[in-house]
């Protein structure tokens, strides 16, 4: 097995800043934007990412929430393994606001499908955009593409692209791996 580093701790805070501008351009006071992290992954870019937003532009109010989307998965019933839920919590109305979904990264398209499905159960938002640190473009089973991305990666089906965070693998690092 080996690993290549696609990006390491200081360009993942370049991408962080640059897609805390995108948004800003997009949402100016976030007011009536949310910020939605999908578990378990997408969190941590979702905190880093509002953390940002409040530090370093001075954004105030940012709605975050986390959303479980285990049991809206089109795979949940097809392994033999049973699957553990991790916690959804929005504490706040969807209802007409944008909606901004944060991953770690976009592979198949079948996680953010979930989502979208996940999200109907706390109303009905006004849109919804896509955000994600890595694009895996030809990994595609479905017809979804981000908005915001930090780095587009061709990376073949026996790769996989590993996103770790100082939070839960002690560095910040995305590798590519290839067995």
């Amino acid at each position: 097995m080996s690993q290549k580093v696609l990006l390491n701790a200081t360009e993942i805070n370049i991408a962080l800043h640059r897609l805390a501008c995108q948004l800003i351009e997009n949402h100016d006071t976030f007011t009536d934007t949310v910020l939605i992290g999908i578990q378990p992954r997408g969190v941590f870019l979702a905190e880093r990412l509002k953390t940002v937003l409040e530090e370093d532009y001075k954004i105030k109010n940012i709605q975050l929430g986390y959303l479980d989307i285990t049991f809206y998965r089109d795979d949940f019933r097809r392994s033999g393994k049973s699957l553990e839920a991790n916690k959804t919590n929005i504490d706040f109305v969807v209802e007409d606001k944008k909606v901004v979904f944060i991953d770690d990264v976009l592979y198949t398209g079948r996680s953010i499908r979930s989502a979208l499905t996940a999200v109907q159960s706390f109303g009905r938002p006004l849109e919804i955009e896509l955000l994600t640190l890595i694009d895996r473009r030809f990994s595609r089973h479905l017809p979804i593409q981000p908005d915001y991305r930090g780095r587009q990666v061709d990376a073949i089906n026996n790769e996989k692209v590993k996103v770790c965070w100082k939070e839960n693998e002690g560095e910040d690092m995305v590798y590519l791996v290839s067995n």
